[in-house]
């Protein structure tokens, strides 16, 4: 199969129009946020993009990007392979009102003022989100054990007394 490179400024309106589909990918290296983010990346991010109109009349595009990265485990510090798979629906909008009229179905995006959006930023920002906030390997693959993770023991603090005792004293006068 052929790697057919997407476009990154694209007119939603328009593709909705035609009913356009979109099945391509973009390079890694386009994506310098992403790339920053992980260890290592794929050469290149499989997406799908879907422009349709709705029931209502309202502009949208679905679809899913998907790629293989390599993340720096945070408890061992060895890397591990991560596959991340995104799903999207966005809706161009222009303006604050519009924004706010929008079914929470889909989630707005803003056009620029030719009524373009950058589909490729759009792509990487969903990529970056679905980023583990810690990465980690699972417990079982990892380097580190439980006890490793222990620091000796933590001794019980000593009870104090309660600084409002005082204030029941005074109720009972």
């Amino acid at each position: 199969m052929d790697k057919v490179k997407l476009p990154i400024q694209i007119d939603p309106q328009k593709s909705a129009m035609k009913r356009s589909t979109y099945v391509g990918v973009y390079p890694a290296s386009l994506m310098k946020r992403f790339v920053g983010a992980v260890n290592a990346s794929d050469e290149y991010i499989s997406v799908d993009v879907k422009f349709s109109k709705d029931a209502q009349g309202l502009t949208y595009f679905q679809g899913n990007a998907k790629t293989q990265v390599e993340l720096l485990c945070q408890r061992c510090n060895h890397e591990f392979p991560h596959s991340i798979a995104v799903e999207y629906c966005f809706s161009p909008v222009q303006g604050q009102e519009a924004e706010e009229e929008l079914p929470e179905a889909y989630e707005p995006v803003e056009v620029n003022d030719h009524g373009e959006v950058d589909l490729l930023q759009l792509i990487e920002d969903e990529l970056i989100l679905s980023l583990p906030i810690v990465a980690l390997h699972a417990e079982e693959d990892c380097g580190v054990s439980e006890d490793d993770m222990t620091f000796g023991i933590i001794e019980p603090e000593q009870e104090r007394k309660n600084p409002f005792a005082v204030l029941k004293e005074l109720k009972r006068d």
